[in-house]
């Protein structure tokens, strides 16, 4: 088991009903998963792009991404309906806090410039996006065989009721938060 689940598990199960009040131990809210995204627009004219996009995801988060496909068509991006445009990954239980904890503890340390996360960027139902500009900032990422800087988008997905809730949720992980 992570040590960040077994974390979860004991402490941050009491932290939580210590400052929420929950009558049961059930109501305490969960990372339920964490969604990474990676939008290649690059992709419609070069289809090695987005092989390279997967394999960089393959190695962040691994575990296989899937395309991601166009929904509909848009003339002025040269976008037909159907065409993969992106990755996505979705993970969940073991892999999902393995992510976590080395996107806390490795990854986010080494952004440059770096003053903590948005606290804003939660949706209104407990869920909570994260933006990152450069694949690069994850440890297992070489710089060398890097042909292009991509972003991603990484979303965890809680079963918080309340934006309170989760960002009390992700404080306990140790997020670090802009003050």
């Amino acid at each position: 088991m992570s040590r960040l689940k077994e974390q979860y598990q004991n402490e941050i199960v009491k932290n939580m009903i210590d400052k929420f009040g929950y009558k049961n131990i059930m109501q305490v809210p969960k990372l339920d998963k964490v969604v990474i995204n990676m939008g290649v627009g690059e992709a419609k004219e070069n289809a090695k792009l987005l092989e390279a996009a997967m394999n960089d995801l393959e190695i962040i988060a691994g575990q296989k991404p899937v395309a991601t496909k166009a929904k509909n068509s848009v003339a002025n991006f040269k976008i037909r309906e159907g065409m993969a445009i992106g990755c996505k990954v979705t993970l969940r239980g073991e892999k999902m806090y393995e992510f976590v904890d080395r996107l806390i503890n490795l990854a986010l340390p080494r952004v440059r410039d770096f003053r903590g996360v948005n606290p804003n960027a939660f949706d209104g139902r407990g869920n909570y996006a994260l933006g990152i500009k450069e694949q690069l900032i994850f440890p297992e990422i070489e710089y060398d065989k890097v042909d292009k800087v991509r972003g991603m988008d990484i979303i965890f997905v809680t079963t918080a009721k309340t934006d309170e809730e989760a960002r009390e949720l992700l404080t306990q992980f140790n997020m670090p938060f802009a003050k």
